[in-house]
């Protein structure tokens, strides 16, 4: 992987200790940032995640709670203002899915999907944005999806709330610009993570079959893309959906 220098930069990872998220604050860590990865319950698999940065931990903290509760993202942000000066980095990666078909889906599996995924996003940004203006400078990430461009049969409720991230992207890119915040997304294609794992092998089989490299994306190679974005040399990179598919 490239090397980038974070050193003295703090990094909010949503979904940090898991898949994708993993390894975006494994590798902040190893380019010298100081990283909040935060998770929404499973504490075996944040426990073994710290266990795996031991060389980091001086940097490396962990936070339990819901991303798309709006109290309880506030009250985030008044713990992280008293382990950090300031905030440089948010990496909305967060997410859950709820597969069903339209004509099937429960009301509670499509407001959930919403609510972490998309109100999770906002809910960040916003306290993120409020910390990040008065250093006049910041870097906001949002991990999306091809689902949200193309739709998937059996994930409107996770392709909406993709889509949508994009378009807060945008809208919030624009706001935030003259403040030398930049705000971008990643769009992951089908990554070698247990979130994918957990899809029937036939619909696994086609999907890899699509993409054109033939193969599915590694972990590091996301975070890679995420780290670029989140770079001071990246400062004209605004409003921008970069896509990591292998030509999906």
């Amino acid at each position: 992987m490239t090397q980038y220098d974070f050193s003295g930069q703090t990094a909010i990872v949503t979904g940090g200790t898991r898949g994708i998220g993993a390894a975006i604050s494994e590798a902040f860590l190893a380019a010298g940032a100081t990283v909040v990865a935060t998770y929404a319950g499973n504490q075996a698999a944040a426990e073994a995640f710290a266990a795996r940065q031991a060389a980091h931990a001086g940097r490396l903290h962990l936070r339990a709670f819901d991303v798309g509760d709006y109290a309880a993202a506030e009250e985030f942000f008044r713990w992280f203002d008293t382990i950090a000066p300031r905030l440089e980095i948010l990496v909305n990666n967060a997410g859950i899915r709820r597969d069903s078909v339209v004509g099937m889906m429960a009301c509670a599996d499509w407001e959930a999907v919403l609510r972490t995924n998309l109100t999770g996003s906002f809910a960040m940004s916003k306290f993120a944005v409020m910390r990040m203006v008065s250093n006049r400078y910041g870097r906001i990430i949002h991990i999306t999806s091809p689902s949200g461009k193309f739709g998937f049969e059996g994930q409107a409720n996770y392709a909406a709330s993709k889509a949508g991230q994009v378009a807060l992207m945008r809208s919030l890119s624009k706001e935030v610009a003259r403040r030398k915040i930049t705000v971008n997304c990643v769009s992951p294609g089908f990554i070698d993570t247990e979130f994918i794992g957990a899809l029937p092998p036939e619909q696994l089989k086609a999907y890899q079959e699509s993409i054109p490299v033939r193969r599915l994306g590694q972990p590091a190679e996301v975070a890679h893309g995420v780290l670029f974005l989140a770079s001071r040399e990246a400062a004209y990179v605004n409003g921008a959906v970069l896509e990591i598919t292998g030509g999906l």
